[in-house]
């Protein structure tokens, strides 16, 4: 469930702007915002997530399981250009290239997206996972607690 393009011919920032938006969203979700995105990478981007899209319905995965696990906008070939300059000097031009790597994931195995869907079906948590998850961000601030009551008590013995 993964599709890369290499050596886009754009920028990595200007697309990462476009990856940012999409990432962690929902197929149909995604590739609506894309159509109406004015941005150049936004269809190259939304080709990619199809393209993606058909891989999985090769697996045997329904397009509505699927979201936007990760997506990344690396650098790809930088192209060195030579423009003219006063006094016979030349300035470089930089033509830059991105790769780009989409991943799809299954909503139900993500604990954020599973949480989403179970409120929407007026569920309780079903997942094990989201689970273990929320037991450990429970325990974390009672560590910190005991950890801050520990420093109150050192600094009152001094």
């Amino acid at each position: 469930m993964k599709a890369f393009l290499k050596n886009y011919r754009q920028s990595p920032r200007k697309v990462r702007l476009v990856a940012d938006l999409v990432r962690g969203k929902s197929i149909e979700k995604a590739v609506i915002e894309l159509d109406f995105l004015p941005k150049r990478a936004s269809l190259p981007i939304k080709k990619l997530i199809l393209s993606a899209v058909a891989n999985a319905l090769q697996t045997g995965v329904q397009k509505e399981e699927l979201f936007i696990k990760e997506i990344r906008a690396d650098k790809g070939l930088i192209m060195k250009r030579m423009m003219p300059r006063a006094m016979g000097r030349g300035a470089r031009i930089n033509k830059r290239s991105t790769h780009i790597n989409v991943a799809l994931g299954l909503i139900a195995d993500s604990p954020k997206m599973n949480k989403k869907a179970n409120k929407k079906a007026g569920k309780g948590v079903v997942s094990e996972k989201t689970d273990s998850v929320e037991k450990k961000i429970k325990a974390q601030p009672a560590k910190k607690d005991a950890e801050v009551k520990k420093i109150k008590k050192v600094k009152e013995t001094k």
